[in-house]
This record gives structure tokens, sequence and C-alpha cells, in this order.
């Protein structure tokens, strides 16, 4: 009980750090829809690919802003690793009589839970666009949601873990998350592209979290449950979320030279 309640209370911490800065609210909200409606409004004349007709590029583009959503938002609650240390308050809690598996779960936790409340933010855009989701519908694009995002946050913290300073997370995360979501199929479909790269695409877990989070809008969610391709994709994201999450906790179980917790 002592762990959950610890757990609980640094996925908390995390959350209300977020409502009570207004700016980054709205600056983790507003990049993706500005993204959205520039290019969504702006290729929207010029997509027309075969087996797609009738889909507009801002209807297209729609689950891959939901990613980007989500990948910015496990960025910027990822900071506050970096932060917490300057600070001093990870070494008080590092040596704390917790479990350090403790500190993985409740941050992650807590970014993952920031990014599904901003995902459920854009989801309200949905219906304008001519995306109405079911009820059981909403309630599986949410579980897949908070799915991504954990994996996503893990990966933030993996990296955030051992670095120094804010710019240089920024810069590994630019460098890592975004080719996944780059090469996601969020701007183009994977079905279109040359032999090699579409290879390199289905291989990345990323494009596999877009398939789950698009067929949702298009599918019953009683047909996707039987459905091999987005079995195969859930499955896939499953082992990329669980592996994100086991690196991130051996990781902080290991000590680093010169470096007293």
């Amino acid at each position: 009980m002592i762990t959950v309640h610890a757990t609980a209370a640094l996925a908390q911490r995390e959350f209300t750090r977020f409502v009570r800065q207004p700016q980054r609210v709205i600056g983790s909200i507003g990049q993706p829809i500005l993204f959205w409606l520039f290019l969504g409004t702006g290729f929207t004349g010029s997509f027309r690919p075969p087996g797609m007709e009738g889909i507009s590029y801002i209807e297209f583009f729609y689950p891959g802003v939901l990613l980007m959503l989500l990948l910015f938002a496990s960025i910027f609650s990822s900071i506050t690793v970096i932060e917490d240390r300057d600070q001093g308050f990870l070494q008080s809690v590092l040596v704390a009589p917790i479990s350090r598996l403790v500190i993985v779960f409740g941050k992650i936790l807590g970014g993952a839970l920031i990014a599904l409340t901003q995902a459920m933010l854009f989801l309200l855009l949905a219906p304008f666009i001519g995306l109405v989701l079911s009820p059981a519908g909403t309630a599986l694009e949410l579980i897949l949601l908070l799915l991504t995002a954990l994996g996503f946050t893990a990966l933030g913290f993996l990296c955030a873990w051992s670095m120094k300073s804010t710019a240089g997370f920024h810069a590994i995360m630019m460098v890592i998350l975004m080719p996944l979501w780059l090469l996601s199929g969020a701007l183009f479909p994977i079905q279109h592209v040359p032999p090699l790269l579409r290879l390199v695409m289905e291989t990345n877990p990323v494009t596999h979290a877009l398939v789950i989070l698009r067929l949702p809008f298009y599918h019953a969610a009683e047909q996707l449950l039987s459905d091999k391709d987005f079995l195969v994709s859930l499955f896939i994201v499953v082992i990329w979320v669980m592996a994100s999450i086991w690196l991130s906790v051996l990781r902080i179980e290991k000590r680093e030279k010169g470096i007293s917790y």
C-alpha cells in the first residue's frame, strides 16, 4: 500500500504541476492544432492517394496529430526529471524508504495522464471533420491513447534520467522521437511509399501505434477486437510499451560512477 500511495502521489504531483502552468497547457495543445490546421488545409487539394477517395488530408492527418500531441506531452512531462534533480527533489525521493520503481511508475503514469488529458481535449474536434466515435469506440480509443502515452513517456523518462540539462534533452528527443513520428505514416499513407522505406516504417512501433489509434474512427470496436491487423499492431505496441518501461527500470537501478543519490 505504501508503494501504491507513493506512486499515486508522484503521479498527482506531475499532473498538478501541469494544470498550474497555463502557458504549458496552451503550448502543448496549441502547437499540434496549428500544425494540423496549416498542413491539413494546405495539402487537402493535392491529397489523392488510390483507395482513399472521399477522405480529405485534414481528416487523414487527424490521428497523426493525436500521436504528435502524445509525443510532445511526453517530452514536456519528462523534463521534470531534470528539473527535480536540479531542485533537489529527486535526491530526497531516492533516499526515501520506498523502491526506486515507485519513481519510474509515478513519473511515467503522471506523464501519461497529462498526455491523455490533452488528447481528450483534442478529440472534441473530431466530430467537426466527420469523425464520430461510438461510446464503445470512445472507450477503446481512450485506452489506446493511454497505452501509447505510456510508451512515449517511458522513452522520455529513459532519456531524461541521464540528461544534465533541458537543452540537451530537447536535442536528443528531437533526434529520437520525431523520426519515429515522421516514419509512422502520420504524414503520408504507408501503402504508397518505396519498398525500403515501407520496411523501415513497418518495423517502427510508432507506426503500429498510429494504426490502432486510427482504426476506431472507421470501424466498430467489436469488429476491431477480432481484426487480425488491429490485434497484431496492438500486440507490437504492448511489447514496445513494456520494453520501454523495463529499460527505464533497469536504468534507474543502475548507479553511475561518481554520482551519489
